[in-house]
């Protein structure tokens, strides 16, 4: 199952140039994690950093960037979990502007205890919206 987290690209995203930094398009893409987690896995960062003491940092990431996105672009944030292990969970992520794929990548996260600095299974209120 899809998960679509619709962003529109804003004048703090874009380069002299006017189209998107690169570097932004990763501050979007954490942006529809965290959107999954809240509407599909049902923790949102705030429980599940501040309350839950836990993170999902991303510990490997690859992209293609295949099209330019221009300030006022709505961005359609496409991700699909890929495979899901015991802490880990890896996503292909797709950007789309209407029917131009601007961006292919995949990403993965780990489920990491806050305070210990250390990986640990997924919490099973967790795992079915992570895909398992």
């Amino acid at each position: 199952m899809s998960f679509i987290s619709r962003q529109l690209v804003r004048f703090a995203h874009v380069d002299a140039a006017g189209i998107v930094f690169y570097p932004r398009y990763f501050e979007m893409l954490n942006a529809a994690v965290e959107d999954y987690f809240a509407e599909i896995v049902g923790v949102d960062f705030a429980a599940m950093h501040g309350e839950r003491r836990l993170g999902v940092p991303t510990v490997r990431l690859s992209t293609d960037f295949l099209a330019p996105s221009r300030l006022g672009d709505r961005l359609d944030f496409r991700l699909d979990i890929e495979a899901v292990g015991r802490s880990s969970a890896e996503l292909s992520v797709e950007v789309r502007c209407a029917q131009e794929v601007r961006l292919r990548g995949r990403v993965t996260l780990v489920c990491m205890d806050l305070d210990e600095g250390r990986s640990l299974p997924w919490p099973d209120d967790m795992r079915p919206g992570i895909g398992d």
